[in-house]
């Protein structure tokens, strides 16, 4: 069973001025943002649902497995060669704790951050053991290692965690699977947006079958929206037919201010939070906390095929 993640006891909920208080979830969410296709606003998905939450008074961590490390450099967290990272976590079995750094622009926001030296984990992994399951391992022993702790660490659990990996299914992707309860497929509203999907989710299923039977697609969230365009709507329409239960109902438009974020260290949920970008994702993140708050269950095995 994937596991329950707490954090360090030094960063309490704080809610950023102005924003909504959004609902804890009923328990702690671990979610995996994955697509194949590379393109689709995966890593930019990520980091600015999880912003939105922490800005909602949530407490969460993104754990970044792609090597190029975006996730990381929106979160303005330091992630260049020598920095502890991931990569210690997965091949050198260095605790969590270690590793975790906070977002230097949202308090309640953390990361594990990505480095480098991650993109030569897929081949130093198929020799250890139990290789699919070190992210999940690790996730295990910081639950434990927190859960010994005082009260106050105690009530600084983790509402989400949130695992950005790479356009890939290679080992990093599955351990991100493994380390998961869901899901979380951002899909691009363009002419390829389905391809490959068939194939991620009978993974998915494989994964559920072979090593982790908690694992569901629990939402999809169509990306680089534009109205003006037909094809777009056709897309929409095509991603909600099939997936009517895990498809959020807001749409993500594209928006310069989104791309920009990065540059600075940022999400544009601070870059620039009255953007339509920033407006639509966090109207997605509290579709996301208020479908948590509710205990939703996981789909339909039929649903997902």
């Amino acid at each position: 069973m994937p596991p329950t993640v707490d954090a360090p006891p030094t960063q309490p909920r704080v809610r950023a001025a102005g924003a909504a208080q959004l609902p804890q979830p009923t328990h702690t969410r671990v979610m995996t943002v994955a697509n194949q296709k590379g393109g689709v606003g995966k890593t930019t998905t990520a980091v600015n649902v999880a912003a939105a939450l922490a800005q909602g008074g949530l407490r969460v961590l993104v754990v970044d497995l792609d090597p190029q490390g975006n996730a990381s450099t929106a979160l303005g967290v330091e992630h260049r060669s020598g920095i502890r990272s991931v990569y210690e976590v997965l091949v050198d079995g260095v605790s969590l704790s270690e590793v975790i750094q906070p977002s230097s622009t949202i308090p309640g926001l953390d990361c594990a951050p990505s480095t480098i030296d991650l993109a030569g984990a897929e081949i130093e992994l198929v020799a250890l053991v139990a290789r699919e399951n070190r992210l999940a391992r690790a996730l295990t022993a910081h639950v434990r290692r927190t859960e010994t702790g005082d009260s106050e660490a105690r009530s600084a659990a983790y509402d989400y965690v949130i695992i950005d990996c790479p356009p890939s299914v290679g080992l990093l992707t599955v351990n991100a699977l493994c380390a998961a309860q869901e899901v979380f497929i951002p899909i691009q509203c363009e002419y390829y947006a389905l391809e490959g999907l068939s194939q991620l989710l009978k993974n998915v299923e494989l994964i559920r079958t072979h090593l982790n039977p908690a694992l569901h697609v629990s939402t999809i969230l169509l990306t680089m929206y534009d109205g003006r365009t037909r094809l777009s709507a056709q897309v929409a329409d095509d991603v909600r037919e099939h997936f009517p239960q895990q498809t959020l109902r807001t749409t993500i438009p594209r928006s310069v201010r989104v791309s920009e974020a990065p540059s600075f260290g940022e999400t544009v949920m601070t870059y620039d939070p009255l953007s339509s970008g920033a407006l639509a994702y966090l109207e997605a993140a509290t579709q996301i906390a208020q479908q948590g708050a509710a205990g939703a269950s996981a789909p339909d095995r039929g649903e997902q095929q």
